[in-house]
């Protein structure tokens, strides 16, 4: 069955990328359609009820990355969106001693680290500017497509001046140190700051988080800077909370999409893109039903783009292989935990250092011995874990007197050497309440109900091929003019009028919405040129 009439651009998936791509392209007066598989639109925004009353985020918890122009130009706060920003960005209990807290006030951070190193104390602003400094750099950068390095054409002569522009304002220094940073372990780059491992494994977990890489892998640092890109991030890293949850944000972005004109559709599975010639036509849904359209902008990953919805000889062997080379082993694991009360970590002293994110990395070598273990395709007993207690912050996610918890477990590898995730999945939330006991006895003993989702489970409930959240390793190979395939960076994929519009396009993962605004601005700009030509002819 064909629907009547045919819109400018269907959007595959309502992720957050999904939903600010469709609104973007609904604002500039484009007809829209949104398709999604899942109820309910946001991805891995989504939140999750675990027992009466209690809402907790199903995946990410914080939203702090999310670009300023997205949340102005498509007029969040009127559509809802209410974020909570603590003062606190980081608590990290270590083994011994009082744990470490960064603040989003620097001065404030440099005060409590002096308790363990004057040194690091009096490196800390220092550190935190330069941060800030490449991240400002590297937010330029990501704001535009990147240039196409095989045929180069006059607009990405004038960006790489632009470019060449904001690089030398660096000044020479610090330009030269950016170029020498980059490709570095994160390891090497928080070890030339500061000499204490707790905070050296508080600022670089940041790095790893939702990758297969350790400490000690090159290119980590970019991974770093790209988080601290676009936010006030700095060294510490963005802390937000939107008020409701994060499925508030996805409603916002959903109503937004809405009130441009844009049309979503929930419950629906697409199975195939249509092609005529070398040219997408629209879209085939599960349920037989043929949409057309003058351009799809997918927003699953890569692969799932890719190999599954793109008729194989449109491809061809080498793309093909290519395609399926992208490096997308998912690595991280979701523990969802409803408590009786507020846990009592060990060396802090008030309730207000808990309100941002609760960071179990006391050094680099724990970080990379945990990394070690899933390379060998087990998880580590001693995992790095980023849990937040939102409910602290915003007291309706939970009934009077109780709290929820996300813990973000990393180094759970998609495939397993021994067993399978059907039959090891309760041992991760063993494990990672194990371990948070370690730093706030008497966990186990408030836990009401808990969640548990692995590699596998991430990848049959958000669509994420092999867990991937990312959609992608932000690896040196996988990153700008090389995501998710060199060629294929600006957004156009090999067949004309498919576009990517996701985490696995330039500059990647995490809840920023620049590849979906980055999409939207490139299909804008060639449906512009394309009715341009067909006027002329």
């Amino acid at each position: 069955m064909t629907r009547p009439g045919a819109y400018d651009v269907i959007v595959i998936g309502a992720g957050h990328n999904g939903l600010v791509a469709g609104a973007y392209l609904a604002r500039a007066g484009r007809s829209v359609l949104i398709l999604e598989r899942r109820e309910q639109v946001g991805g891995i925004l989504a939140d999750a009820s675990i027992s009466p009353g209690a809402k907790v985020p199903a995946l990410v918890h914080t939203v702090g990355r999310l670009r300023p122009t997205i949340v102005r130009d498509l007029a969040l706060e009127r559509h809802g969106l209410h974020t909570i920003r603590p003062d606190v960005r980081v608590c990290a209990p270590q083994p011994e001693g009082p744990a470490l807290t960064l603040w989003s006030d620097v001065a404030r951070t440099a005060d409590g680290v002096r308790v363990r190193s004057p040194r690091d104390a009096a490196a800390y602003p220092a550190f935190d500017a330069r941060v800030r400094a490449f991240a400002s750099f590297l937010d330029h950068l990501f704001a535009a497509a990147p240039p196409d390095i095989q045929q180069p054409k006059r607009e990405d002569a004038v960006a790489a001046l632009r470019f060449g522009r904001l690089f030398r304002r660096l000044g020479t220094k610090a330009a030269r140190d950016l170029l020498r940073v980059l490709p570095m372990p994160v390891a090497d780059f928080v070890s030339e700051g500061f000499e204490g491992d707790g905070l050296r494994g508080a600022v670089a977990a940041r790095a790893v988080q939702f990758t297969a890489m350790g400490p000690w892998t090159a290119g980590t640092t970019a991974v770093l800077l790209s988080d601290s890109a676009g936010n006030d991030g700095g060294a510490s890293g963005q802390t937000v909370f939107p008020r409701g949850g994060p499925g508030a944000l996805a409603e916002a972005l959903g109503a937004a999409a809405r009130s441009f004109g844009a049309q979503v559709r929930t419950g629906v599975d697409v199975t195939t893109v249509t092609t005529r010639g070398e040219r997408v036509t629209g879209v085939v849904l599960d349920t037989g039903e043929e949409v057309t359209a003058g351009a799809v902008a997918s927003a699953a990953d890569p692969k799932e783009t890719l190999l599954r919805l793109v008729d194989p000889e449109l491809l061809g062997p080498t793309l093909r292989w290519r395609a399926s080379n992208i490096r997308m082993h998912g690595c991280t694991a979701k523990v969802n935990l409803v408590l009786s009360g507020v846990p009592k970590f060990l060396g802090v002293d008030s309730e207000e250092n808990l309100r941002g994110r609760i960071v179990i990395a006391p050094g680099i070598d724990y970080l990379e011995r945990a990394a070690d273990a899933a390379k060998y395709g087990r998880m580590s007993a001693q995992p790095y874990l980023e849990a937040t207690i939102p409910s602290l912050v915003d007291p309706s996610l939970a009934p009077e007197g109780h709290h929820v918890m996300s813990v973000i477990a990393q180094w759970t590898p998609y495939r397993l050497r021994a067993g399978t995730w059907e039959s090891e999945r309760e041992g991760v939330g063993d494990v990672v309440v194990k371990t948070l006991e370690g730093y706030a006895p008497g966990l186990s003993n408030l836990i009401t109900a808990r969640q548990v989702m692995t590699p596998i489970d991430l990848e049959r409930e958000f669509g994420l091929t092999a867990g991937h959240v990312l959609h992608g390793e932000p690896g040196l190979d996988q990153i700008f003019a090389w995501r998710p395939l060199m060629g294929f960076a600006r957004y156009r994929m090999p067949i004309g009028g498919l576009y990517l519009c996701g985490s696995g396009a330039h500059p990647g993962g995490g809840v920023t919405g620049a590849p979906g605004a980055n999409a939207a601005r490139e299909i804008l700009r060639d449906l512009k040129r394309l009715r341009w030509r067909r006027a002329r002819a």
